[in-house]
């Protein structure tokens, strides 16, 4: 006898949870309200091998004989973003 609705994948054909319902619920009344989830993939700042490319790109930069320039532009990206009164 199964209880409550599948919706496939793992677990299926088991009972809907309590808090799988509310998830449902919730996502449901943020549809109503015109929203849509999204999920992102971001790099993970914590592995090791952000950290080497990150230092790899900062050495390239630093190493650069445009250096002084590039940096003035990201400087310049930075301060317009973040100074901006409007």
């Amino acid at each position: 006898m199964q209880v409550g609705k599948s919706r496939g994948g793992p677990g299926k054909g088991k009972a809907a949870s309590p808090s799988r319902d509310k998830v449902q619920a919730y996502r449901d009344r943020m549809r109503a309200q015109g929203m849509r989830p999204l999920q992102i993939w971001v790099p993970d700042t914590r592995s090791e091998s952000f950290k080497e490319e990150a230092r790899r790109q900062c050495l390239a930069v630093a190493n650069s004989p445009q250096e002084k320039d590039d940096l003035a532009f990201i400087d310049s990206l930075f301060d317009d973003e973040w100074n901006d009164t409007e």
